[in-house]
């Protein structure tokens, strides 16, 4: 594959940054005319870049590019919103659930990759119904939010393999927690202080995404 698919998926991610930034600063703040500073529409739009770049590079020219570049482009905004406001809005993943299903479906007509799509389905419904159980043992370890999210990561995860998925939550988890350390080694926070759980599922994702290498062409 040419670098013409990578250099224009990240054109297209600087292209977005400024308006990704602004939809992350509304949705944190529940204000419609929230402005985000210039530093984060940088910051953004990066990082957009960064994220839409990967999908074609790991997926090629497929329709499962949509859902790669989907994912990556509502991780930033997520992760960004967790932040912010400890939230993972809806509007975003539901929207990106929704986009990355019917790319994978359009994959699977194109490319014949079926058993990769019910894998994919498998995977979110598995991944839901742990993390789920999980947070109704302990809601104060994993809140409903992370839950909806796990969901959609194991939907595109899992459609890149079961290793893929394992790899990306048990980084997720890993990454969480020593995030949490460092928080409470630098007294930035305490034991008692709510961590949103976002960031590092999603940083643990795209790290398992790249350890996997370029996803094969049926």
């Amino acid at each position: 594959m040419t670098t013409a698919l990578p250099v224009g998926a990240a054109l297209l991610g600087l292209l977005l940054g400024p308006w990704l930034a602004a939809v992350t600063v509304r949705l944190a703040g529940r204000d419609d005319a929230a402005v985000p500073s210039r530093r984060r529409i940088v910051l953004t739009a990066l990082l957009a870049a960064a994220a839409l770049a990967a999908a074609p590079a790991l997926a090629g020219a497929r329709p499962a590019v949509v859902a790669l570049g989907w994912l990556g482009a509502a991780a930033v905004v997520l992760a960004g919103v967790d932040l912010a406001s400890h939230r993972l809005p809806n509007r975003v993943v539901f929207p990106a659930a929704a986009a990355c299903a019917a790319a994978l479906l359009a994959d699977a007509v194109v490319t014949g990759t079926w058993p990769a799509l019910a894998r994919s389905v498998a995977a979110a419904a598995v991944t839901f119904a742990v993390a789920a159980g999980a947070a109704t043992i302990s809601p104060e370890g994993l809140g409903f939010g992370d839950v909806k999210l796990l969901g959609l990561l194991g939907l595109v995860l899992g459609w890149a393999g079961w290793g893929v998925l394992l790899l990306g939550v048990l980084a997720g988890l890993v990454l969480g927690a020593v995030g949490s350390l460092l928080l409470l080694a630098t007294r930035r926070a305490g034991w008692r202080t709510a961590v949103p759980f976002g960031p590092p599922l999603l940083a643990g994702a795209c790290l398992a995404l790249a350890v996997g290498g370029p996803l094969p062409v049926p």
